[in-house]
């Protein structure tokens, strides 16, 4: 089964890869976008929007081109709500009616420590110290890089919904253990948008193998207030 299919609901779309694809057109606005960047760099980006496009196909988008605003971020069609994701290792994009969800949020990294130095620039004191406790208990988990991945997905999810930045040390993390919940606690005025207060969200994570090998994946999909259940 694929990583997010196992994160989020059966009504959002899921395709991913654990390789590099080269499948259907090239679009001429996202090879401009990219002609600049290195070989690896513009390998990365195709695939990820094959993926985005062959979930899309679901929802009658299949051939949506997908060339990032003035933010960087995904402008997906009319309707439709999704996040992209991209590390060593596997490319992955989710996408769900915006009927139903007002916000997608995934991200996968590498089962491995934050690099030296930057455990203070990201995480708060308080997700320091959680890392401490829970390493004692489960030391088969990055919970530095558990927690840093559960950031990235809350951000993506905030943004095409706020509009607005989110600093690394502006959103607490409280991560249980297994099956794998976690909860944001987002440290900023203002969290109201399109009807879901954003002010809390949830959302669910995996870790494959042990530290040092594999994958952390994280998703969170905000649903619609007024979708139907």
């Amino acid at each position: 089964m694929r990583i997010f299919n196992k994160l989020l609901p059966a009504s959002v779309h899921v395709a991913e890869t654990r390789s590099e694809l080269d499948e259907g057109p090239r679009y001429r606005a996202e090879e401009i976008y990219v002609a600049n960047a290195v070989e690896s760099r513009q390998q990365e980006f195709r695939t990820v929007r094959i993926c985005a496009r062959q979930a899309l196909a679901k929802l009658g988008h299949g051939g949506h081109v997908l060339v990032p605003d003035e933010h960087r971020a995904p402008v997906w069609p009319r309707g439709v709500v999704g996040s992209m994701t991209h590390c060593e290792g596997l490319r992955a994009a989710a996408v769900a009616s915006s009927d139903q969800w007002s916000g997608i949020g995934i991200d996968a990294e590498p089962h491995l420590a934050l690099p030296p130095g930057t455990v203070d620039l990201l995480l708060l004191p308080a997700e320091q110290e959680a890392v401490d406790r829970l390493s004692t208990v489960e030391p088969g988990i990055a919970w530095d890089r558990l927690i840093f991945s559960a950031k990235e997905c809350v951000f993506k999810t905030w943004f095409p919904m706020a509009r607005r930045w989110l600093d690394f040390l502006e959103c607490e993390i409280t991560v249980g253990q297994r099956p794998g919940a976690f909860t944001a606690r987002v440290l900023q005025s203002g969290t109201l948008h399109q009807g879901a207060d954003l002010s809390a969200v949830s959302g669910h994570w995996t870790a494959e193998d042990r530290v040092g090998h594999g994958l952390l994946a994280t998703a969170i999909a905000v649903r619609q207030q007024f979708a139907r259940t």
